[in-house]
């Protein structure tokens, strides 16, 4: 784990120049690199060395940023991916398979909960949802003896409630499986999962740490404390020889902190070919150089947007873990003292017809399928990024479905308030 503060590693983690090379992180834009001889590159493909052939698997430019959020995240080894979608397929598609069971909050992401419920059960892989706020017993039901991994949101998209990381943590622990924790709208700046009890983080680095909307992607971080061997039988990908790669068995090859990554770059990456672009990562690292500035802003925009509305006459209530009154403000003030995020989610007296209303009224906040961006943005989850899921599984998610989630970009807050304030005052 570095030695310096998250604030220096935003700016200099993952790459150190040395005499006469590049200050800026290279864009390395090849598909492939050259040997000398067959043997060299054999090597490579053996995993007996260091190195690339081939940007389908790894590229340097790619690695160079995956090593800065790796080490924001405090874990030992870590990966991007072409999105926040194919970084939490790979992390849970990783160790499991065909039978197998996933405990996961109900309170995620529409897009994540759809790769779960649906495309993955299409794969054999079930799953059960719990709420965030479940009893420990209702927790424990949820478990069966084919469990391989519980996944959450530490603030979930767009319900905003804050996952219990240390109950859900013990929990997956005293089943023998990891706990996958999406941080995309705490970032490793707000909150660092691995510290409480999470094995394995994943972000849509779309969001915050890229921040001004310029590419898609995602990222994994192996945190290097569940071992693997330990549960050797639940864990065969990791445990056992992977015969569609020399017969190498990764837990024992690559050791705690380095199995689970390799395994998912060399197998799923092979495969599925979900690969982030090195321009894409280059844009992604100049974004991660002013995270710890953004972030503050952006927490202290959405908390005073939260406040303004929690006080206007034609909102019926408002979702933010920064206000006292909310039922996660608690946990916020144990996972994130230091300001939760700049999204807000809201209702508005008179349902769907009256968010419709105020989000065509908005004229510094634009209606996007966009999230955590410099610039303010907004939308109606249940008719865009949640459309997919029944009546049910929204109340369940925590998305009504006159719902408004609002994120506050790096504006001045002023300005935003007296948009929103216009906006509301047309319905």
């Amino acid at each position: 784990m570095s030695a310096y503060r998250k604030d220096t590693v935003c700016v200099q983690g993952g790459y150190t120049p040395k005499n006469g090379e590049p200050r800026q992180i290279p864009i390395i834009q090849s598909t492939t690199f050259k040997y000398e001889t067959s043997e060299a590159m054999g090597k490579l493909f053996d995993l007996e060395a260091s190195g690339y052939f081939y940007s389908r698997l790894q590229n340097p430019t790619c690695d160079m940023v995956a090593a800065k959020i790796c080490e924001l995240e405090g874990g030992t080894a870590g990966m991007l991916t072409s999105s926040g979608q194919a970084a939490s397929f790979f992390a849970l598609f990783n160790i499991c398979s065909c039978g197998d069971h996933i405990v996961s909050s109900s309170s995620i992401y529409g897009g994540t909960f759809n790769l779960i419920a649906v495309t993955m059960a299409r794969m054999g892989i079930t799953a059960t949802f719990v709420s965030p706020d479940c009893t420990d017993e209702e927790l424990e039901a949820a478990f069966r003896p084919e469990t391989k991994a519980v996944f959450g949101e530490t603030i979930a998209n767009p319900a905003l409630t804050v996952l219990d990381i240390e109950r859900f943590a013990a929990a997956a622990h005293r089943h023998g499986v990891p706990l996958i924790v999406d941080n995309t709208f705490a970032t490793p700046v707000g909150c660092r999962p691995i510290e409480w009890g999470a094995d394995i983080v994943t972000h849509s680095t779309t969001k915050y740490m890229d921040g001004h909307g310029s590419a898609v992607g995602g990222a994994i971080v192996d945190s290097g404390n569940f071992d693997w061997m330990a549960h050797a039988d639940k864990f065969p990908g990791l445990t056992t020889p992977d015969e569609s790669y020399h017969g190498i068995t990764y837990a024992e090859k690559f050791g705690q902190g380095g199995a689970f990554i390799t395994k998912c770059t060399a197998q799923l990456m092979r495969d599925f070919g979900c690969t982030q672009s090195p321009q894409s990562a280059y844009y992604l690292n100049l974004g991660l150089e002013s995270l710890h500035v953004r972030m503050a802003r952006h927490c202290e925009n959405g908390q005073a947007i939260a406040e303004f509305l929690a006080s206007h006459p034609k909102v019926e209530a408002v979702h933010y873990c920064g206000l006292p009154g909310d039922p996660y403000h608690a946990l916020a003030e144990k996972y994130l003292p230091n300001g939760s995020c700049g999204v807000v989610s809201f209702e508005i007296k008179g349902g769907r017809p009256a968010a419709e209303v105020f989000m065509s009224k908005l004229r510094l906040a634009a209606i996007e399928t966009h999230v955590a961006d410099a610039r303010t943005c907004c939308l109606n989850p249940a008719t865009s990024t949640h459309r997919q899921m029944t009546e049910e599984q929204l109340q369940a998610a925590g998305v009504p479905a006159g719902l408004v989630r609002m994120s506050c970009g790096l504006e001045n807050k002023a300005d935003l308030i007296e948009d929103i304030a216009s906006a509301l005052a047309a319905i």
